[in-house]
């Protein structure tokens, strides 16, 4: 199981980021990103926090974090100046909290994520055809999700990411223990988004390809 999206004590979620490892870990992970919370208020106080974090444990776990962010609910404006700060900062995986179902996200943000070429537009909701190309053309991946609530748009985002080509990845947004799951769990999660069993390799392998793109930024 890759996840590159989660959080911890650095900004809502439970867990420490060693706890936070070790239970990814217990769950077979072997890769996973720590993407807490940013905008411009907290981006250099919690992107340097988590690289000092991995920087201390890298030598002594089994599988791979990567210090990321989850930029949430900023103006879209602002969106491209905050996507590269992070990365001047540390981050090797940026994601952007898409305009998902259950939040007031501003309308818009799902283009500007796009235009930044995030890494991840992470639960974008009922994202519409014009944004769906322009992520295929960026080569932005959009997010399938474990996490309740934003999950209502899974069908959708996963029957119009096939139909034009855009690569999807599976994550869990995980804020608590009981967020993690099983790489089994998370192909049970993509059949009932709707993709077909013989695509779902293709989601899981892209992750990889993620993982590996935050290599060659090193």
């Amino acid at each position: 199981m890759i996840d590159l999206h989660t959080h911890s004590l650095f900004s809502d979620g439970e867990l420490v980021p060693f706890e936070l490892i070790r239970r990814a870990e217990a769950f077979g992970y072997t890769a996973l990103a720590i993407t807490d919370h940013i905008d411009a208020s907290n981006i250099d106080l919690v992107i340097p926090k988590i690289v000092h974090a991995l920087k201390k444990i890298r030598d002594h776990i089994s599988i791979e974090a990567l210090p990321g962010a989850e930029i949430t609910h900023a103006p879209p404006r602002m969106i491209l100046d905050l996507v590269k700060e992070a990365r001047q900062l540390g981050a090797k995986i940026v994601i952007v909290h898409g305009e998902t179902l259950v939040e007031p996200v501003l309308p818009g943000t799902n283009r500007a994520a796009i235009e930044a070429n995030a890494d991840i537009l992470a639960h974008p909701g009922l994202i519409s055809e014009e944004d769906l190309l322009f992520a295929k053309e960026k080569g932005v991946t959009l997010e399938i999700t474990s996490r309740k609530g934003h999950s209502l748009a899974n069908g959708h985002v996963a029957k119009e990411a096939v139909k034009f080509g855009v690569p999807l990845c599976i994550n869990t947004d995980a804020h608590s223990p009981s967020d993690l799951i099983t790489k089994e769990f998370a192909r049970r999660v993509l059949l009932a988004s709707g993709i077909e069993d013989n695509r779902i390799e293709f989601v899981f392998e892209h992750s990889k390809v993620l993982v590996e793109k935050t290599r060659r930024r090193e």
